[in-house]
């Protein structure tokens, strides 16, 4: 079903009232949880919590924002405008990611997933990767290992924004611990906390 002009004009008014605000809000909880998230991993299920709680009010706010027009977008143009924040957020932290300081916090996360990596692939010999940017940390993390299993230090930088992935000498065990991945397995629990609270669900 086409939309009207007015309904188009609606959608593209709550779009670009509120889009900025909604970011902005989501993208100030989820620095200061990231930032916790880098320096220590005993502390990942409560920063999860922390950031699906915010995501709830913001959706709260968006949902009371919604209701108030004249006129609703069909649910499925609800959806766009919600994946459309989410989207143009995690773009926006990728980038704060890639400019992540490689301080004392990053090196013992660094530490922690070495360790992480050795204990998940049952292996001898563990080859790890990294990017560029993180070859000497990694490198130097490596040495200082335990010589039990085998660590070695792939020579091939990987297309990642940090941390480090793992895999057994024969191919056949991988472990990945980027913060690529880490990042985004919070997308669908943000996504689906705005869902929920837009329909009602408790």
């Amino acid at each position: 079903m086409s939309k009207s002009p007015e309904l188009e004009r609606t959608v593209n008014k709550v779009l670009t009232q509120r889009q900025e605000e909604f970011i902005a809000r989501i993208d100030s909880a989820y620095s200061e949880a990231l930032s916790k998230l880098e320096s220590s991993r005993s502390g990942l299920r409560s920063e999860y919590d922390q950031i699906i709680q915010s995501s709830r009010k913001q959706a709260e706010n968006l949902k009371r924002q919604i209701l108030g027009s004249k006129r609703l977008a069909s649910r499925n143009e609800e959806l766009l405008l919600i994946e459309s924040a989410v989207n143009d957020y995690f773009e926006q932290a990728r980038e704060r990611l890639t400019e992540l300081s490689r301080d004392k916090d990053y090196k013992a996360v660094i530490n922690e997933m070495i360790e992480d990596c050795s204990t998940a692939i049952n292996s001898d010999e563990i080859i790890i990767e990294c990017n560029e940017k993180d070859f000497k940390l990694v490198s130097e993390a490596i040495a200082k290992k335990s010589k039990k299993v085998k660590l070695t230090l792939s020579d091939k930088p990987i297309a990642i924004i940090g941390g480090l992935r793992a895999r057994s000498s024969d191919g056949s065990l991988m472990y990945d611990s980027t913060l690529d991945s880490r990042s985004e397995s919070l997308k669908p629990l943000i996504r689906k906390a705005i869902v929920q609270t837009l329909r009602g669900d408790k």
